[in-house]
């Protein structure tokens, strides 16, 4: 078992998480292996993939970090968490999920975009917060967040690529999820198309 510092540690040198949506548990599972082969050290696998455990138990060994995405209850955290999950992510704050996370020593980084929010979360012991989504606000958010609340770590996920990754790194941003770009990449051109972009997204850190 990984310590949940440790874990924490790992996203903040990652910078880039990979959000995986797949149409099944295959789709999942190659785009996942692409990005793991360019160069990526932490995935998040959704569970609007059907039939997401199976992703869980093929990547079972992997020394990659993997989490649990679109998790909206405390019982599908305990399932991912059951199948490996060394983290999980939810759309939303729920108090449930906070607790559930606690209770077996796992990170959990709950969506939010209002300071409400992120002070509940906060109190509830989350130290990452996932702003979602990011689409909708401009990378100097997080200076306007981190004034009044600068223990605040966020992490911007929605609408984020190559070309404004770094605006928000360089305003704050601990890390950043990326998805979208990969599933698009691949349903165009496969696996290697996926692990080409992976490493320009790498190359582009700053």
């Amino acid at each position: 078992m990984i310590p949940k510092m440790e874990i924490y540690q790992r996203l903040l040198e990652s910078k880039i998480v990979a959000v995986i949506r797949g149409k099944d548990a295959e789709e999942a599972a190659a785009i996942t292996e692409a990005a793991v082969a360019g160069g990526l050290d932490a995935i998040e696998l959704t569970y609007t993939t059907p039939n997401v455990a199976r992703v869980f138990e093929k990547l079972a060994d992997s020394e990659v970090l993997i989490g649990a995405g679109t998790v909206l209850d405390a019982e599908t955290a305990r399932h991912a968490i059951l199948h490996g999950a060394k983290f999980v992510v939810s759309p939303h704050f729920d108090p449930a999920i906070a607790t559930l996370c606690n209770r077996y020593s796992t990170p959990y980084l709950p969506g939010c975009m209002t300071i409400k929010e992120m002070v509940q979360a906060t109190e509830w012991g989350c130290d990452i917060l996932k702003l979602f989504p990011a689409n909708g606000f401009e990378p100097s958010f997080i200076g306007s967040v981190n004034g009044p609340l600068p223990n605040v770590r966020i992490m911007p996920t929605g609408g984020i690529n190559i070309n404004n990754m770094n605006a928000w790194l360089d305003a704050g941003a601990v890390a950043v999820g990326i998805g979208s770009d990969l599933t698009k990449t691949y349903r165009a051109s496969g696996e290697e198309a996926v692990s080409q972009l992976v490493k320009e997204y790498l190359g582009k850190l700053s």
